[in-house]
């Protein structure tokens, strides 16, 4: 390497190594904030020129940056000015962006709480929208939450679901997927709905790797799994209504009437216990629910047969609040009040399976009312595309004869509860 220049004073070199690569050497010391003197120091530089102008690009301070690699800096500059670029322009473009991606980037923690955030008004079961949050907090966000949402991958997925949970019997320890296998499948799908919505706003460029098609792979199945098989929400038999509505009947409080009401149009309970007097005519016997308390989000009509109205006009109705069951202490009644109707009565079954399971059982066992039309019933979201694209009106004046004959025979006399009308049988009215 051959010496170029001194500049005034013969403190400061230039070495030439050619190519434009010059090592810049200080000879100049000093005193450093601890009172020890320094030596001097040496820096490498690419000096070009572009557009008829001279420019100076620093590639690093000797001894960190050898000879070796100042050279292939100073190659890649040179490569860079006969693509027709400024390498200096392209080295501060490049901090830029960096930086810009550093200031921007996420971690899975405020991704996930962004995409809740922004999901708020589109989950109308309040439970549903207080477990997200907590079930990320539990299980998520120890061990991804400040990891960026970038570099989230296959590995920090399965240490999630196969992180080890307390057992059953609370001393030893067991893999999330197989210990809580329905817990573990809604984290799997809220860790994709979190990786999903950074992809889509340009967070994250790998693929989705919470995916089931990936971890089908690599976990075994929900329901293969001796604690992952579907439970069915408990239900009377269908023999056994006819038994059991007198006593509910007989049942006092609120929640009792919200239960029988809820029978009577095989209604959900949260659609029962947020019922209003204002979606209810009585006259023309419907009860008009709000796309926005149902659970497919659209709205329902329910015809009510003479027993439900009946029902209605027993319940006081109050001008302060237009909430048609009503808690004692005012509001909405409580998830768990109807749950408490039937632990009172010492029943086997819970609200969703005595209102809605037995009613689909005894439609499709001792009726011949279509599927499609105990389907509408239920306000069931149809699966089948083709089906639901022909499925234009809604079945309502069939429908009304069907709650009719449902009332009818939760209403027939015990003795004669194993034996259902030959016109109800039919699907007549």
């Amino acid at each position: 390497m051959d010496r170029l220049a001194k500049l005034p004073g013969d403190k400061t070199r230039l070495y030439c190594d050619g190519g434009g690569l010059y090592l810049c050497v200080d000879k100049r010391g000093g005193v450093g904030p601890d009172g020890q003197r320094r030596a001097g120091s040496a820096s490498w530089m690419f000096r070009y020129m572009i557009d008829g102008n001279a420019r100076t690009m620093g590639l690093g301070a000797y001894p960190t940056v050898g000879l070796a690699k100042a050279r292939r800096k100073a190659t890649e500059a040179r490569e860079a000015l006969s693509d027709g670029h400024d390498p200096l322009d392209l080295r501060n473009a490049a901090r830029a962006s960096k930086q810009l991606a550093r200031a921007t980037a996420m971690t899975f923690r405020e991704a996930a709480e962004v995409y809740i955030a922004s999901k708020q008004d589109e989950w109308k079961n309040a439970k549903h929208a207080e477990q997200w949050p907590s079930t990320l907090k539990a299980y998520a966000y120890p061990i991804i939450g400040d990891v960026s949402i970038a570099d989230i991958d296959n590995a920090a997925v399965l240490r999630v679901l196969q992180q080890d949970v307390t057992a059953t019997d609370g001393k030893s320890t067991e893999r999330l997927w197989t210990a809580k296998p329905e817990t573990a499948s809604r984290l799997r799908g809220r860790l994709e709905a979190v990786l999903g919505w950074a992809i889509a706003g340009g967070r994250r460029t790998a693929e989705n790797c919470a995916r089931w098609d990936i971890l089908k792979h690599q976990l075994p199945a929900k329901t293969k799994l001796p604690r992952g098989r579907v439970k069915h929400h408990a239900a009377l038999p269908i023999d056994a209504m006819p038994e059991f509505m007198p006593r509910l009947r007989e049942a006092e409080g609120m929640g009792a009437r919200a239960l029988e009401f809820a029978i009577l149009t095989a209604a959900r309970s949260g659609e029962v216990r947020g019922a209003r007097w204002a979606e209810i005519d009585l006259k023309a016997k419907v009860w008009n629910v709000p796309g926005s308390r149902m659970k497919a989000g659209r709205d329902h009509r329910v015809p009510l047969s003479s027993a439900a109205v009946t029902l209605l006009q027993t319940l006081p109705r109050g001008e302060a609040n237009d909430l048609v069951f009503l808690a004692p202490k005012g509001g909405m009644l409580s998830d768990t009040t109807l749950s408490a109707v039937l632990r009172r009565m010492k029943v086997d079954a819970v609200p969703h399976g005595i209102a809605r399971s037995t009613f689909r059982d005894w439609g499709s066992e001792r009726t011949n009312f279509p599927s499609e039309m105990l389907e509408m019933a239920l306000a069931h979201t149809v699966s089948n595309k083709v089906e639901a694209a022909y499925r234009r009106g809604d079945l309502f004046e069939k429908r009304r004869a069907l709650m009719d004959a449902w009332a009818a025979f939760i209403a027939s006399p015990v003795s004669n509860s194993n034996v259902t009308d030959l016109a109800i049988a039919r699907g007549l009215p």
